[in-house]
């Protein structure tokens, strides 16, 4: 589906003709240049054969080659395109893999079309090059031009591009991840109720899980991975405190910095 002067250029894979020609339509609405593929190994061998698309939205259950066993394979061949599943499996094990093999973001086909939109705008714009990485050869001030920052001790937060730094060094985040640590951060000393980080997730009230109190499962499927990526930059990291049946605290420890344009930074509750 062509569109002059696209936003960004997707493969929707899917193997629903309804559902692919449905989304693509209002993609392309949006002003999304959409490519459609019904089967994941038509998608791999377009993208393994030089294609390219700055975003994929894969379905998770098709015939011969399914969306995780895509991921993969895409994976495997070095093609770093993010990847979000659009699937109508809302177990918590199918989120888990789907961030675990790589994909940045996992949404429910039942979600609304502004939700999905809002996601992959986020993930559009942060494959778009940092200031610092396209102003430094046109001799820029990339300390001048670095946009939306948050800041708490070592920790660094580019809200324009949904990127995270520690002491430096950045943190590989899915765009649900970073969310994540943004709320917390940004009410540092303040519990954070597992509700809260779900609704983030999820919309508010939305529920999963096994029982009333199931999305808490979920949530803390993230923190530990959240946890694992920041101890892999280094080992001593502990701005992230548990209170269990209630929530997660971000360490006040240090003060926090709001630079670059004004973003509001959520007050206390």
């Amino acid at each position: 589906m062509q569109t002059e002067n696209p936003i960004a250029r997707v493969a929707l894979v899917d193997d629903d003709d309804l559902f692919r020609e449905s989304l693509g339509l209002n993609l392309a609405d949006e002003g999304y240049e959409v490519m459609p593929f019904d089967r994941g190994h038509t998608a791999l061998d377009y993208f393994s054969n030089g294609g390219t698309a700055d975003l994929i939205l894969l379905d998770w259950r098709m015939p011969r080659m399914d969306g995780i066993e895509t991921l993969r394979q895409l994976r495997a061949r070095n093609i770093d395109i993010p990847v979000i599943f659009l699937t109508v499996l809302s177990d918590q094990i199918y989120e888990e893999t789907a961030l675990g093999g790589g994909a940045v973001d996992f949404v429910e086909k039942s979600r609304s079309l502004p939700i999905l939109l809002k996601r992959m705008q986020l993930i559009v714009q942060g494959r778009k090059p940092l200031p610092e990485e396209s102003g430094a050869a046109n001799g820029a001030d990339p300390a001048g031009a670095a946009g939306q920052m948050f800041r708490r001790g070592p920790l660094e937060l580019r809200l324009d591009v949904a990127r995270a730094f520690w002491a430096g060094q950045r943190i590989d985040l899915t765009l649900t991840e970073f969310n994540i640590v943004k709320l917390m951060a940004t009410r540092a000393g303040e519990d954070v109720s597992y509700r809260d980080l779900y609704d983030l997730v999820h919309g508010k009230d939305f529920v999963a899980g096994y029982g009333p109190a199931g999305y808490r499962a979920n949530v803390r499927a993230f923190i530990k991975r959240i946890r694992h990526k920041f101890r892999a930059a280094d080992a001593h990291f502990d701005e992230i405190g548990n209170y269990p049946g209630f929530g997660y605290r971000w360490s006040d420890r240090h003060p926090a910095e709001l630079t670059g344009e004004a973003v509001a930074v959520p007050a206390a509750r």
